[in-house]
């Protein structure tokens, strides 16, 4: 499903969403993982140097994650009030809080909304 937001909509939505995570992650130990949020991009680094990256794509109003090798990208879906995976559906949220997970090796605590 292709976003229909305009512009304003898109900015205001994407920057929300990158905000709400560097709020996330700013309460881990930087040790474990740090990150850097800057002119729409949120880069995630873990102690080995491994970088992800979440970052919005004005071009095509979408989201877009990178971790290791996968990469996603997300549609703003209005009556979920999400970002949803362009090809199977899955949540943004829920894809970022699984592959930090697995890369830490341990449980995350939930991502309240806001």
């Amino acid at each position: 499903m292709r976003s229909t937001l305009d512009e304003a909509g898109f900015r205001t939505l994407s920057d929300a969403t990158l905000a709400r995570f560097a709020r996330y992650f700013a309460d881990f130990d930087p040790d474990e993982v740090d990150f850097r949020e800057a002119d729409g991009v949120l880069t995630l680094e873990f102690a080995d140097k491994t970088r992800y990256v979440l970052n919005r794509q004005a071009a095509t109003h979408q989201m877009w994650y990178a971790a290791g090798a996968r990469a996603w990208h997300y549609d703003w879906d209005a009556a979920r009030g999400t970002w949803h995976d362009d090809r199977d559906g899955h949540e943004l949220t829920t894809n970022v809080l699984a592959t930090v997970a697995t890369k830490l090796g341990r449980a995350l605590p939930a991502l309240n909304a806001g």
